[in-house]
Formats: C-alpha cells, structure tokens, sequence
C-alpha cells in the first residue's frame, strides 16, 4: 500500500491519498483544488472508493462535492459534524473574509463510533480525536504503520482551538490517549505541514511537554 500526501488551497490543506497495489484508493480531506487532485489521480490511473473527512472545517472539504460526483463515490464524517459540510457559521468559512462560503452537501455516510472500519481492501482503525473540532478523527493504518491526524497534531505544534467546539483540554487528551499510545515509529500525517512521528512529537513537541 502506498501513500501519497496533496497540499491543496491557499491555506494548503493536506489531502492524502492511500492506493493499493490493484490501484483502488481512499480520499482524506479533498479540500481544494479539485481539477489538481482529479489530475493526480488520472495520471497514476486510480479509482478512489470514498471519501473521508478527518472533520468539517472549510479547508478540508471544499472540493468534496466534485470529486464525489465525478467518481461517484460516498462521503464519510463523524456524527457530531455531519451538519457542519453545509454550514459556514459552523464549518469556519464565515469568519474568514478573503475565503468564498464553502457550502457541500450532506455526507453519505457517518461515523457514529471508534475501532476498526473495512473499505473494500482497506482496513484501518478509526480513532475520535476531538478538541480541534468535536468531530476530528484520525485514520490509523496500523500494517501500514501510520495515522492520518487531521489537524489534531503537527509537526511541532497541535491544532487551533479558537473555532466553534474546540477546546485545548480536549485536545491534548485525545492527542496524549489517543495518539501517543501508538507506537513510536508511526508516521504522523497531518493536515498541514511536514510528515512526523509519533516519537519525535513526544520528544519535541512543546505543546507536550506536560505529557
């Protein structure tokens, strides 16, 4: 299996793309851009299956709609976002002035729980990481050895908290519970910025001090 990182939009979002070797692929946060992701996707011949959302803020979704009908392929987010795709006063679009409204259409499928989910060939585990958004979850490919941590960890530094629903509390719980517990070695995938580890955000990671 391999993995391909996207950076998309002015605010250059991470999409990732995981393909197996059949070239069938999963769609983590498509959230711009979506003529410069359909071309990546052309040009190495894949056929996405779905598209899932690390959580609804308006950079992370902006080209879901398009890459859903052109593929006709399902949406997956958590339940406690599932109303936030068609909502700039709760997916952050509003408050942005130099961003247009991001307004996308209902999920077609959500996540109500944790633990292991199957994708056609694809098997990961699904890990509630709220804090930067009630709904944030993160994508742990364990064979594959890495997770895809939405905008809950970064290289360096966690997500905002100053958006609706989010909490620094709550962050650093789900990042200490749920993402250092993986093992050391993992490949940290996140929404913005460079790739890490698992073991160099515990070593290093200011906002981690305390853990």
């Amino acid at each position: 299996m391999k993995w391909q990182q996207l950076s998309l939009g002015s605010i250059q979002t991470n999409c990732y793309i995981i393909e197996n070797p059949n070239r069938t692929c999963l769609v983590f946060d498509p959230g711009a851009e979506a003529k410069k992701l359909i071309r990546l996707l052309e040009s190495r011949r894949l056929k996405p299956l779905a598209v899932l959302l690390t959580h609804a803020h308006f950079d992370h979704i902006g080209a879901v709609d398009v890459i859903r009908e052109r593929y006709k392929i399902p949406v997956y987010v958590h339940k406690q976002e599932e109303k936030w795709l068609g909502d700039p006063s709760l997916n952050g679009s509003q408050f942005f002035p130099m961003i247009e409204e991001v307004r996308i259409n209902s999920a077609d499928k959500i996540i109500k729980v944790e633990g292991k989910m199957t994708i056609a060939d694809f098997e990961f585990t699904v890990l509630h990481t709220p804090g930067h958004s009630p709904g944030s979850i993160s994508f742990y490919f364990e064979k594959e050895g890495i997770v895809i941590s939405g905008d809950a960890l970064f290289q360096g530094s966690i997500g905002r908290t100053d958006l609706p629903g989010g909490n620094q509390a709550q962050l650093l719980k789900s990042i200490h519970d749920k993402l250092l517990t993986l093992p050391e070695d993992t490949y940290v995938l996140s929404g913005h910025g460079t790739v890490t580890t698992i073991m160099t955000e515990m070593d290093s990671n200011p906002f981690l001090n305390g853990f």
